[in-house]
């Protein structure tokens, strides 16, 4: 059994709201197909799954808010049989330990009668996996315990217990249904999946409420809750990440008369803008320097083989998102140019993939167009380094035994001293310098 969980999509994400399902139970699920989409503080994103399979069981519910980590669906692997929904018998009678039913309910879930007694007290139920939420209320009757009430007057009679499958556990956990209320129509009474929904349909008070949770919020609401969460984010960068900074004046005659002649036979949506030599000088750059190109997970660097570069595209409602460009040095200007434009448009769209806000192993910002003249980022943990550009301006640079005005590009690096110096810090920048004085070989 396969637990398909919600990925993290950004240092800045904690949890996500379920839009839609786009998969139901029996569906065939092929690795990069788009199951889900989610609404995170900054955008929708498509979500991915990673593996083949078959759809087993929508655990959570559209209009749920969940956090990163929680398990949304099951998945059988290929040639995996769906397991029986009939609850195990062999632990139900036993063990006068009774004396909590609810705790002991989880041991339902069980498939082996191993340990009945012993491993109902602990709050993860082993083979049945449940969302994050789930141990919350198996751990609460633990003090106290108003519903079982009914068991423990009767001693330890089997007859008493609630009978129900994990799968049904889960769904009147999901719908905020009490099993014990719930009348079964499976073998011996046990409840079913069927009996959990007709039960729930049947309660007009138990679900309506979660989902007017979210038109409720104004749009200031949904601004503030994206300034907090971003802010939360740098700041625990800025805290974890050991920075250094670096700048480099790059001139670009040489990069805008060779874009010049090359754009000028083509029509407006042809072109390649400027943007897309310095995401190609970056990604080459960084191939040469692989300190740059990775992550920092659990205390140690992991340098990444392939370049996906972050691009910060700045959101109409506020706010940045940074998704991936991928493979980057493998790619032609022209196919770098078609990437940049479609994913730009996607992320205003809010139609961004899971793979596409997951992966970056280095960002670019450039803020020309705002007119900023330099840019000192903050990483994007667990990313280890971050580029900047700033708007071309004209200045007075010796050329030969000349002094002319040129067009000149600031390049800045910030960058984690964990993984990296200043002096290859500095070697990184000058050869994306150099990248940009031969243009025709990017």
């Amino acid at each position: 059994m396969i637990e398909f969980r919600l990925p993290s999509l950004g240092a800045d994400m904690d949890e996500a709201r379920l839009n839609e399902w786009m998969i139901k139970p029996g569906d065939p699920v092929e690795k990069g197909q788009v199951v889900a989409e989610v609404e995170t503080t900054k955008s929708a994103i498509d979500v991915e799954a990673w593996h083949e399979g078959t759809v087993a069981e929508l655990i959570v519910e559209v209009g749920q808010t969940i956090p990163v980590g929680t398990v949304m669906a099951l998945f059988l692997e290929p040639g995996e049989t769906p397991p029986t929904d009939r609850p195990p018998q062999a632990q139900a009678p036993a063990t006068p330990a009774a004396e909590n039913p609810i705790a002991e309910t989880p041991a339902v879930e069980t498939p082996a009668p191993t340990s009945p007694a012993p491993t109902p007290p602990p709050p993860p139920t082993p083979p049945a996996p449940t969302p994050p939420a789930a141990p919350a209320p198996t751990a609460a009757p633990t003090a106290a315990t108003p519903v079982p009430a009914p068991m423990a007057d009767s001693g330890a009679a089997p007859i008493t217990r609630t009978r129900i499958s994990p799968a049904a556990r889960r769904r009147a956990h999901v719908r905020g249904i009490d099993p014990d209320v719930v009348s079964g129509t499976g073998p011996g009474g046990a409840i079913t999946l069927a009996d959990v929904d007709r039960a729930a349909d049947a309660a007009p008070t138990a679900q309506p409420s979660a989902p007017s949770v979210a038109p409720a919020q104004t749009a200031a609401d949904r601004a503030k809750e994206m300034r907090r969460t971003i802010g939360a984010a740098m700041s625990r960068s800025k805290r974890e990440i050991p920075h250094y900074y670096l700048s480099e004046s790059i001139p670009l005659a040489a990069a805008q008369a060779w874009l010049s002649e090359r754009n000028a036979q083509r029509s407006v949506t042809e072109r390649i803008l400027p943007a897309v030599l310095l995401l190609k000088a970056v990604a080459v750059a960084a191939g040469r320097y692989p300190e740059m190109n990775g992550f920092w997970i659990d205390e140690e660097f992991h340098q990444q083989s392939a370049v996906h570069v972050g691009v910060a595209v700045s959101l109409r409602r506020g706010g940045l998102i940074a998704p991936a460009i991928h493979d980057v040095p493998d790619k032609s200007l022209d196919r770098i140019q078609a990437d940049l434009t479609d994913l730009v448009k996607r992320t205003r769209a809010g139609k961004l993939r899971s793979s596409e806000v997951s992966d970056p192993t280095l960002t670019v910002t450039n803020l020309g167009d705002q007119g900023v003249e330099s840019v000192f980022g903050v990483i994007y943990p667990p990313q280890v380094a971050l580029v900047g550009f700033g708007k071309p301006v004209v200045r007075p640079w010796v050329v030969g035994d000349d002094i002319r005005p040129v067009s000149v590009v600031v390049a800045s690096l910030a960058a984690d001293h964990r993984v990296s110096d200043g002096r290859r810090g500095g070697l990184f920048l000058a050869h994306i310098r150099d990248l940009l004085q031969r243009p025709d070989q990017l």
